[in-house]
């Protein structure tokens, strides 16, 4: 059995997407953290019956919520990866952002030699439009040194490289076996000394990023995102960027303002140049729910234990779940001692479960 887990704060219609192609495109479960109280969101993910839906309120976090949102992805990440270390039929757990969908060939993933530990899902990155008809289909695909180069000479980009044509990462995300020495981190796996671990890769596992498809959609993500912590960490040229729209979205302007100049840099910096690319024979066209995989299902058992060890570990100490706080030891010996609690019998707070 395949799954994810995601930290997630969005919209509705974004969250029915995110479920509805990740579960087409090769997922069977998703394990899901809700950042922020929203009722609509979180009914309509209670009601799914491959969805595993955690509320993060304040008894989650125990008076020590992280600020950063990176901070709160990793920690939940690796809190499931530990909880599934104890739900049989756990193969394989991937890390996603709610506008990252997995395009999973199911025959390349079981042929993943069994000494790899973690593999890696090649992005393909939707184009950016300002105001797009109809639902996001257009990709664009890392690009090799020549066409790089052409879309240098042609002046859409200042440098050859796919971390300027890409407007967010290049690198991926990964999936991990679950197992107690292996950590999820944004785009890579660690060992219990933060190390990096090689990724396996193959060209049928990518994944479709949804980043910024729209004017409107740039506008609203980023002003989420600056507000989810005190600091934020990109590359060099991107951190100008953002440094830029912080100073929109923490100036004293009213909304309509701050959409107005928001949308203008959208305009500058991030809008794709779709008929260029287009006649160049760049992009890819794809309908993030065109998948043909049918979800295997959770057994009862299975999801039963699955609540119950997440539903335990609300009371428990999330910093642990981070290899620099501590290692494989800690971690087993709490997984040992709530597992071996009775059903239920952790401190109930707000968990739902499809």
């Amino acid at each position: 059995m395949i799954l994810t887990v995601t930290t997630l704060k969005d919209t509705l219609p974004n969250v029915q997407r995110f479920v509805a192609g990740n579960l087409a495109g090769g997922i069977d479960h998703l394990i899901v953290f809700l950042d922020a109280a929203d009722p609509e969101v979180e009914s309509w993910l209670t009601a799914q019956p491959d969805v595993t839906l955690v509320v993060t309120d304040r008894s989650w976090w125990n008076g020590e919520r992280p600020r950063l949102l990176n901070r709160r992805q990793r920690l939940n990440a690796n809190l499931a990866r530990a909880v599934l270390t104890r739900v049989e039929g756990a193969e394989w757990l991937f890390h996603l952002d709610a506008d990252e969908i997995a395009r999973i060939d199911r025959a390349e993933l079981a042929a993943v030699p069994a000494d790899a530990p973690a593999v890696n899902l090649r992005p393909l990155e939707v184009v950016s439009q300002l105001r797009p008809a109809g639902e996001p289909r257009l990709f664009k695909r890392l690009l090799e040194e020549p066409d790089l180069l052409l879309l240098e000479a042609l002046g859409v980009l200042d440098e050859p490289d796919n971390d300027r044509y890409f407007r967010s990462h290049i690198a991926g995300k990964v999936g991990v076996r679950p197992r107690l020495d292996v950590w999820l981190g944004i785009h890579k796996a660690v060992d219990h000394a933060d190390d990096r671990l090689p990724l396996h890769r193959s060209p049928g596992l990518e994944m479709l990023h949804l980043e910024s498809y729209s004017g409107e959609e740039f506008v609203r993500k980023w002003t989420a995102m600056i507000g989810s912590g005190p600091r934020m960490n990109f590359g060099e040229h991107r951190m100008k960027l953002a440094t830029a729209l912080k100073a929109v979205v923490t100036k004293d302007l009213a909304p309509e303002e701050a959409a107005h100049f928001l949308t203008a840099i959208y305009e500058r910096h991030m809008q794709d140049p779709v008929d260029v690319l287009s006649r160049l024979g760049l992009l890819t066209e794809v309908d993030p729910l065109s998948g043909d995989h049918r979800p295997e299902r959770l057994p009862q058992e299975q999801s039963e234990r699955l609540r119950s060890l997440l539903e335990a570990l609300r009371g428990e100490d999330k910093w642990q779940f981070l290899p620099e706080r501590a290692g494989a030891a800690e971690v087993t010996a709490t997984m040992d001692r709530i597992a071996g609690r009775p059903s239920g019998s952790g401190r109930r707070g707000l968990f739902r479960r499809s």
